[in-house]
């Protein structure tokens, strides 16, 4: 017998220190509504930009890069 199962996934979100591991808050949404759910919380996710999927520890893993560069 054949089982499948959906794999979950996880949000990291990427800037100037340590990868935040953001929950799935609504598995039928699309990564960019995701993406635009935590922008009220993480501005910095205004300007990101989306990498992935990458399959680990049995996860779906897409990565919020900031985009934003240093002035100077």
């Amino acid at each position: 017998m054949l089982v499948t199962t959906q794999m979950e996934r996880v949000f990291l979100l990427t800037s100037n220190g340590p990868a935040i591991t953001l929950a799935d808050p609504e598995p039928k949404w699309s990564v960019d509504a995701v993406l635009n759910f935590y922008a009220n919380t993480y501005p910095i996710l205004t300007t990101a930009k989306v990498s992935g999927p990458v399959i680990k520890d049995d996860t779906v893993q897409y990565v919020f890069e900031s985009v934003m560069g240093t002035k100077g």
